[in-house]
């Protein structure tokens, strides 16, 4: 250090031998100064191996910026200096941190140091490090883009890395960069799904979404074989008259027919990535669960996607950001896929802590959702989210009861009869929003309302909100012919107050002024050309443009062209009513969880979801070539990660469940993939083995119907071997206990299989052992399904005692109510003629009788006769298929009918208070029929007894929404009681009520699954029309109610 004296020693003097020399005028230094060479000399002084040099020079490069010189030139060759050092120290996170300080550093100039500094960094030995590297690798491209493809190098090295540290980082950077360049994911694919249960958080969300779009442009849509079975659905369900006359052999032929048209097979990938993501549902990540969701509503098969229902409903108990963020996709899902969310209904219920933004998304869901099954229970929410404190919610509210409207043609009148009855509401904004609401609903049914747009004609005087005031104004207007009377006085009124209104209430005074001088000229023509005057001087230029177009218009003049002679064509013209649609019916086209999605607006930087291709690529592309090692362990793990992660009692479908696989075809595959080489990434593998174990897994769900049936039928013959020789030997154990668990894996989403009373011969050796119920975080109490109890197999029975006892009655007083209903409200039904049933007709009946062992059920009757020649034998119900709710109750397998005999059943079916079909099979040993039940309104019910005062108490509880009213002229031949009598109770199982009136009546029942009251009552006003009103929670059998009723008095 002494031969290098410091700087300022001596001004005058030189540098010594080997040394540069320097300038000792302060402004030889400046930016003057034609001595360039200065700062090359300090770069050599920095490049020298020598720290003398170095740090002499160090300190005349602070000197210099001490006295304001300008040392830019020189930062790259100090930064070198700085970070080397620290990049290669032996401790990793000094390594990483001078990385990290390096990338931070945002000039160009050091780019090449950058550059050199992450490639080094890629090859550490610390996956720390690397992962470090990782996320340099954007800062760097966002810096120079035109290193692109250097990064792209070290990104494919970095994807090679088989440490879970690293993933999800160069996933990242991937997407930042290159993430065009899907040729770098092809032979890492199968890495990154085994590795992402393993990956941190951050990773996995990254690395799924990256996975969704990459599975987008390499995998066929699944649902593209529920297209091929959609072709003709009525067809593949029912069967068709020639598929019938062909006989048993035609099953089969169609079973060997059935590949000829090459059904949908997920390739093993494609499997192989929702396997690996499913268990995620169940992460502590809000945002890895919403991943999961994504890839599993734009990947999956629609009998999957119901897995991620319940996860997504376990998210709502989270924070309020988080809940919108879910409710937002849980909206968009449910306009699409709504079954899957149909069993949480009441998780989506609205609390008064939530925030608005919160209810408001709830209540969308909620709309999306409505049905005919539930839409009592949504209506009856709604009608309490109404007398909310919270304005903009209450809003909504009353457009959410509108949209039901639209979407539920039954409940529209009652919807419109909850919104006119808020017309008396104290507060405007809700009297506001109804008048607005209501207007679009009148435009469906205009004729049907006139006395409703009287009644809103009246409230002019009182509502002050621009956009009701406006609404009744167009309402009156585009109708005035239904309210000729009224009309011409509301536009008088309005002519008062012309002046003082808003500008939309104008526009529409003009509309109103139009077309009552085009309809009725007489009484409006001065009132017309009065507002028009008004119009003609006003602020507004809308509103003067407005009248002078009116005017030219409607007026005739010697200048007027051809378009006045059209004038009534152009304001009179129909117009079309408007559609009701949810806001988020078109977000779809975003993939969910991304910001685009949530703002409904494409985001800098989002990418684009690819369609699905039309012809599957090479999935060779993705086979890696695996050392010889690690055949074993592989094909061990493997075999771990395909136990079902969820219980089976959920009732899951899918590949995921190998209940339908044979025990011994398992093993003898297992053994025979353990001698193949190559592991699971090998081509061999993926290709043959994945493929047979798939369709292995995923027959029941590619299969049709009848061959389910045939399956059915299969086992139970050999239950019925297993049950004669006595005893059970391990394979019939094994085969028995794998058709029961193939008949849970068979259970879709909202359907339960009822027992039925053959199942009951099956010996205790064929019954499958309990499973123990795994303990998951999505396993909640209120998502438990109601248990259904088993019934005790009915007796075959004869009603003719029963109908006998139905008649005799204790006095003849009229005041006593009539319980007993007629043995049947309507007569005998067909349910399978003789000529399609090959000689088996059946018809049914509604025994109006308690089911035995289940009170929520209908008892039905089933009458079978058979007219061949020929004995049947094994009359059963086969595999039913029900909607969501509905189940039945199976009767006793009849054992043989002989020619010319006939027999009567009774089964059980619980309609769930909806009038929907019960489509179920009737088998015999050779032949299936399909046949359906559906149920008359009136048979969903059963009588109750109640007094005079506590019918009124009840029915005063049940108004608004729950109250439809009718009126209707009596014929002469229905004025007399005991035929008023007989025509209600033979059309709706309901008791009599007593009453005081001579000309009233009143009946009152019970629905037999949610016991909802169905209050009726009659006024037969001896002059004048009769009124009919039915009060009921369930205003959907309500309205329905009302309609058949007035049939039948009226006939």
């Amino acid at each position: 250090m002494s031969a290098a004296p410091a700087y300022g020693e001596d001004k005058g003097g030189s540098a010594g031998p080997g040394e540069p020399e320097y300038g000792h005028d302060p402004a030889s230094g400046g930016i003057f100064s034609s001595d360039y060479k200065r700062h090359d000399d300090l770069k050599e002084m920095l490049d020298t191996n020598k720290d003398s040099l170095k740090l002499e020079a160090m300190k005349r490069i602070v000197a210099m910026i001490a006295r304001g010189k300008n040392a830019s030139d020189l930062f790259p060759a100090v930064v070198k200096n700085v970070a080397c050092k620290n990049i290669e120290d032996p401790n990793q996170l000094i390594r990483a941190s001078a990385l990290r300080v390096l990338s931070s550093i945002r000039v160009p100039i050091i780019v090449p140091i950058m550059m050199l500094a992450i490639k080094e960094a890629a090859s550490d030995m610390s996956p720390y490090v690397r992962k470090t590297a990782a996320h340099a690798i954007p800062k760097l491209y966002s810096l120079d883009s035109d290193q692109k493809d250097q990064l792209i190098e070290v990104i494919e090295k970095l994807l090679a890395d088989k440490t879970t540290l690293v993933a999800g980082s160069v996933v990242m950077a991937f997407e930042e960069v290159c993430p065009e360049r899907i040729d770098l994911i092809h032979k890492n694919y199968r890495k990154l799904c085994n590795l992402l249960i393993d990956v941190e958080e951050w990773g996995q969300v990254v690395i799924i979404s990256m996975l969704t779009r990459y599975a987008r442009t390499q995998f066929l849509s699944p649902t593209q074989n529920e297209s091929l079975l959609e072709e003709n659905p009525e067809k593949a369900f029912y069967g068709s008259e020639d598929d019938e006359a062909k006989g048993p052999g035609s099953e089969e032929a169609a079973t060997t027919a059935l590949p000829a048209r090459k059904p949908y097979v997920m390739d093993p990938d494609h499997r192989l990535l929702l396997r690996n993501t499913k268990p995620l549902l169940q992460s502590r990540s809000a945002a890895v669960v919403m991943a999961v969701a994504q890839l599993y509503f734009h990947l999956a098969p629609k009998a999957e996607v119901g897995v991620i229902a319940k996860a997504l409903v376990r998210l709502l108990r989270s924070h309020s950001e988080v809940q919108y963020v879910v409710l937002q996709n849980v909206a968009t899902m449910s306009i699409k896929r709504r079954g899957m969310f149909e069993p949480y209904l009441k998780s989506f219920y609205i609390r008064s802590t939530d925030p608005t933004q919160i209810k408001i998304l709830k209540l969308e869901v909620l709309t999306n959702l409505a049905n005919e099954t539930n839409i009592p229970t949504v209506l009856r929410e709604f009608q309490t989210y109404i007398r909310s404190m919270d304005k903009d919610f209450v809003a909504a509210t009353i457009q959410a009861i509108g949209r039901c409207a639209t979407n539920i043609g039954r409940v529209r009148d009652t919807c419109l009869n909850g919104l006119v009855q808020l017309l008396s509401n104290r507060d405007e904004l809700v009297v506001a929003e109804s008048v607005v609401v209501i207007k679009k609903l009148l435009q469906m049914q205009p004729a049907q309302h006139g006395e409703i747009i009287k009644h809103l004609a009246k409230l002019t005087d009182n509502i002050q909100v621009p956009m009701a005031r406006a609404s009744i104004l167009w309402l009156i207007g585009e109708y005035c012919e239904h309210v000729p009377k009224i009309a011409p006085d509301v536009l008088r009124k309005m002519a008062k107050s012309f002046t003082a209104e808003e500008d939309i209430v104008k526009l529409q005074v003009i509309n109103l002024a139009a077309k009552l001088y085009l309809t009725n000229s007489r009484q409006t023509k001065l009132l017309t050309q009065y507002v028009l005057s008004l119009a003609k001087y006003d602020q507004n230029y809308d509103i003067r443009d407005r009248a002078r177009f009116t005017r030219q218009l409607i007026v005739p003049s010697e200048q007027g062209g051809a378009l006045s002679r059209h004038a009534k064509k152009l304001f009179l013209a129909p117009k079309p009513a408007p559609v009701l649609e949810s806001s988020f019916k078109d977000r779809d086209h975003f993939q969910l969880g991304s910001l685009s999605h949530l703002l409904n607006a494409k985001a800098t930087g989002y990418q684009e979801l690819p369609d699905w291709p039309e012809e599957a690529p090479d999935p060779s592309v993705r086979n890696v070539e695996v050392p010889e090692w690690t055949k074993c362990s592989n094909r061990e793990k493997r075999k771990e990660k395909e136990k079902p992660f969820y219980s089976d009692s959920e009732g899951e479908s899918g590949p995921t469940e190998s209940a339908d696989s044979d025990p011994g075809s398992e093993s003898a595959s297992d053994s025979k993939s353990s001698d193949q080489s190559g592991s699971e990434e090998s081509s061999s593998e993926s290709e043959s083995e994945d493929q047979e174990e798939e369709k292995g897994r995923s027959s029941e769900s590619e299969q049709s119907e009848e061959e389910g049936g045939k399956r059915k039928m299969k086992k139970r013959k050999k239950v019925a071997e297993g049950q004669g020789d006595g005893s059970s030997s391990d394979e019939g154990s094994g085969s028995s206990s794998s058709s029961s668990e193939s008949e849970r894996t068979s259970e879709t989403e909202g359907e339960q299989v009822e027992p039925a009373p053959w199942r009951k011969k099956t010996p205790p050796s064929g019954k499958s052992a309990p499973v123990a119920k795994e303990i998951s975080l999505l396993d909640l109490e209120d998502f438990t399904p109601p248990s259904v109890q088993p019934v005790s197999p009915s007796t075959i029975v004869s009603t003719s005692l029963a109908t006998d006892l139905e008649g005799l009655t204790l006095t003849d007083s009229p005041l006593v109510p009539s319980l007993l209903s007629p043995a049947s409200g309507v007569g005998r039904q067909e349910l399978l003629h003789r000529a399609a049933g090959e000689g088996l007709a059946v018809d049914y009946t509604f025994s109006r009788q308690p089911f035995p062992g289940d009170p929520h059920m209908v008892s039905v009757h089933i009458h079978f006769s058979n007219s061949s020649d020929t004995p049947i034998k094994g009359l059963h119900v086969g595999t039913p298929k029900l909607p969501a709710g509905i189940s039945i109750q199976e009767f006793p397998e009849i054992e043989s009918l002989a020619p010319g005999e006939s027999v009567t059943a009774v089964m059980g079916i619980n309609f769930c208070d909806s009038t929907q079909a019960a489509n179920f099979q009737l088998c015999t040993q050779t032949r299936q029929f399909y046949v359906s039940i559906q149920p008359p309104v009136g048979e969903l019910m059963a009588p109750v007894f109640m007094s005079e005062n506590e019918f009124k108490k009840e029915q005063g509880k049940l108004t608004g929404m729950s109250e439809v009213t009718e009126k209707l002229t009596l014929p002469d031949t229905c004025r007399s009681d005991h035929i008023v009598v007989q025509k209600v109770t033979t059309i709706a199982n309901l008791g009599r009520v007593p009453c005081g009136a001579s000309d009233e009546y009143r009946f009152a029942g019970r629905t037999l699954t949610s016991g909802s009251l169905v209050l009726l009552t009659l006024d037969a006003r001896p002059t004048g029309a009769a009124q009919l009103t039915i009060n009921s929670e369930k205003m959907v059998i309500g309205t329905m109610l009302v309609k058949d009723v007035v049939q039948a008095l009226t006939q």
